[in-house]
């Protein structure tokens, strides 16, 4: 009986070390299977990530230009046709501001079935303007002019830095960036509550751009805002800013929605953009800026600047007119307030390792002697500087190299702004240049420490990083970055979250993820889509880049074998493209290996293609116009004064030519008029510059397949 008891006990016993071994299989595999999915998720966040500061970069590198397009292009129109959109935002007048108090004389019609808002503001217009953007409507130009009229003047009265207090209210929600994403906002009232006296809301900026609904979202919060003067605040972020939201959505979204009045609108959003706080610090213990700071941030000198200056943090601050001219050869035309410092280059942001400046001219084209023919048409005071010469149709328009220097105290100012609107922090020590953005500076953990011990403050809480899980801590937990737009870059990207401070003020955190088709969808749909997604956007990198990358390759092949190390393939790649990608990691989605396990380069290109062949233009030109195609849109939105979507073939020729000036491109008229008349297909003399767009969009062959890479 004890021989059998012995017998059967051993068999369980080996049974259990069976299930064991078992279970410990099981669960390395599974621990395996996630970090590579882990592993899969954050590359593919990084090559989102790389591709939007570098956009941001080139946008940076760009403000010049376009600085110099939308301060001066209406004025020289002017002497032709009128006033284009672009001017008329930027360039205000007293004239401007008179009218834009008009809002009275705009009708609503009996037919406009969307929101009405009486005013002053009550519960009851925000609960309306909810339930109408859920429905997707339109609140009228005219509602829209007025409270944009009201936020501003009460704009006015905020400081720089505001103070808050939990201390009347149980807790405050701090919110990061929306950026136009509306599904966001109203899951985030849905799951905690509307804005109310016992309810205090702070976003933290950038509630424009890239997404649909940001006219949508800036009513909502401003509606709240006056309703709620104590209870929900408002920082600046660095897209709270006319240039960029040339590029990145937002004008184009308020032309297209309000059309004849999309003007005044965006004209009285950069009054209100520059009037927005700052910062906001909460029981004298959390600050809360939307970028960062850098080893120079003032908090005391931040509360004193005048800040409607800055109605973009792109460039520095209005100059007086009377010191500074462009002039138009041949009728004597001043065109003035060029903005510029003549100390700069093309880093924008402060360090006490160096000061990291902008660009040194308003526009790029070529610098002449005062010996130069062109200076002909000007005045006898100008004729011994240095003349920026640009030419714009059949005019030779001279900008004199006399822009004075901005002050000390002016050159700080700027900088201080810039830093905390654009500013990263990183795990290194010290503080350096932000060479990914092109603005702001990158930040350690020893800048944060003394800051926040001079200041007697617990922690920095801050957004404009795009975080997988919504939020991330850092610098020993006293620097938060917080991040509110789910599904940011793809279906399923990262997710939200919005974080809750008591009079404790310890952070908590709340998570979501706006879900429409990805709820279906499990773990490794959702990554490998948002992956396939980045992908794409990395492969059309490639293709932008052909020419240069074709070059650095052919310079790793001599014999011309077509094939290149992998070690040789990533260097190149990077010394191209310029994001810091691990690609060696990523050579396997990107390129194929050759029998001798060297790099067949070519097949970086094989998956891509104009999706419209055009026969008549030359292949790198093809390249050039995708490459910088948001650019040439932003310019055409500059030259179509009548917003049709049309321009003549000239007005094509000269957006390029305006571009190509600053680019230094050399491309002769013939060939810009081979594509310009290979896109006009209906031979009217127009051409539809969404079609024009369309003509450069890259589509991929065929779906690659991670069977077909070694």
């Amino acid at each position: 009986m004890g021989c059998g008891t012995s017998v059967k006990t051993e068999y369980q016993g080996k049974k259990s070390e069976k299930a064991i071994k078992a279970a410990v299989l099981i669960q390395r595999w599974y621990r395996f299977y996630m970090a590579r999915l882990e592993m899969r998720r954050r590359y593919t966040l990084n090559i989102f990530q790389s591709i939007e500061y570098a956009e941001e970069q080139a946008q940076l590198q760009l403000s010049n230009f376009f600085t110099f397009m939308i301060d001066h292009y209406a004025q020289m129109n002017e002497q032709h046709s009128g006033p284009d959109l672009i001017s008329d935002i930027i360039n205000s007048s007293n004239k401007g501001q008179k009218k834009l108090l008009l809002y009275e004389t705009i009708e609503v019609p009996d037919s406009y079935d969307g929101p009405r808002l009486s005013f002053p503001l009550s519960v009851s217009d925000t609960n309306t303007l909810l339930h109408a953007f859920k429905q997707e409507k339109q609140l009228h130009a005219r509602y829209v002019l007025q409270l944009f009229h009201e936020i501003k003047k009460f704009l006015k009265q905020m400081p720089n830095i505001v103070h808050l207090t939990t201390s009347y209210s149980k807790q405050i929600t701090v919110c990061g960036d929306l950026h136009g994403k509306l599904d966001d906002l109203l899951l985030i009232f849905y799951k905690n509550g509307l804005p109310s006296p016992e309810n205090s809301y702070l976003f933290n900026g950038d509630f424009v751009d890239r997404g649909k609904n940001s006219i949508e979202i800036l009513i909502i919060l401003f509606a709240f805002l006056l309703v709620y003067p104590n209870n929900l605040h408002l920082n600046r972020g660095n897209h709270e800013d006319p240039i960029m939201n040339l590029r990145y959505g937002f004008t184009k979204e308020v032309m297209q929605k309000y059309k004849i009045h999309a003007k005044n609108i965006l004209h009285l959003l950069e009054d209100i953009y520059s009037l927005l706080p700052l910062g906001t610090i909460i029981d004298s213990k959390v600050l809360i800026l939307h970028g960062g700071i850098a080893d120079t941030t003032d908090l005391d000198f931040l509360t004193s600047i005048e800040r409607s200056k800055y109605k973009s943090a792109l460039r520095p601050p209005r100059l007086d007119p009377k010191r500074n001219n462009l002039i138009q050869n041949g009728n004597g035309l001043h065109i003035d307030d060029c903005k510029a410092s003549k100390n700069s280059d093309r880093h924008i942001g402060s360090s006490s390792h160096g000061v990291h400046q902008v660009s040194d001219k308003c526009l790029s084209p070529q610098i002449f002697p005062s010996s130069h023919q062109h200076t002909g048409g000007l005045p006898e005071e100008f004729r011994n500087g240095a003349i920026l010469e640009i030419n714009y149709l059949d005019s030779s328009i001279q900008l004199p190299d006399t822009t004075p220097e901005l002050t000390a105290t002016e050159l700080k100012e700027w900088k201080q702004v810039v830093d905390i609107l654009w500013s990263d922090p990183r795990n290194q020590y010290g503080c350096s240049p932000n060479s990914f953005r092109g603005g702001g500076c990158y930040f350690g953990p020893d800048v944060t420490k003394k800051l926040l011990d001079r200041c007697n403050l617990k922690m920095l809480i801050r957004s404009h990083e795009c975080k997988q899980e919504g939020y991330e801590l850092g610098h020993n937990g006293r620097v938060i970055t917080i991040f509110s737009a789910s599904n940011y870059y793809h279906e399923g990207s990262n997710r939200g979250a919005y974080l809750k401070l008591g009079p404790d003020l310890i952070p908590r955190f709340v998570q979501y993820q706006v879900s429409k088709c990805t709820r279906k969808l499990t773990l490794h749909q959702r990554i490998h889509a948002a992956e396939d997604s980045a992908l794409r956007a990395l492969q059309e990198q490639f293709f932008a880049h052909r020419s240069d990358l074709m070059k650095a390759f052919k310079e790793c092949d001599p014999d011309g074998t077509g094939k290149i190390s992998i070690n040789d393939w990533a260097k190149a790649v990077e010394a191209v493209l310029h994001l810091g990608l691990p690609w060696r990691t990523l050579r396997s989605r990107l390129a194929r290996l050759a029998s001798d396990g060297n790099v067949e380069y070519l097949s970086c290109f094989e998956d891509l293609q104009i999706e419209k062949s055009i026969k008549e233009v030359q292949p790198s030109l093809v390249e050039t116009l995708y490459r910088y195609k948001t650019d040439l849109e932003i310019i055409f939105n500059i030259i179509d004064k009548d917003h049709s979507g049309l321009l003549s073939i000239e007005e094509f020729r000269q957006t390029w030519k305006l571009f190509t000036t600053h680019l230094q491109i050399n491309i002769d008229d013939s060939t810009i008029d081979d594509l310009a008349h290979s896109i006009d297909s209906n031979k009217d003399g127009s051409i539809d510059f969404n079609e024009f767009l369309e003509a450069f969009r890259v589509v991929h062959k065929f779906e690659r397949k991670d069977s077909n890479r070694r």
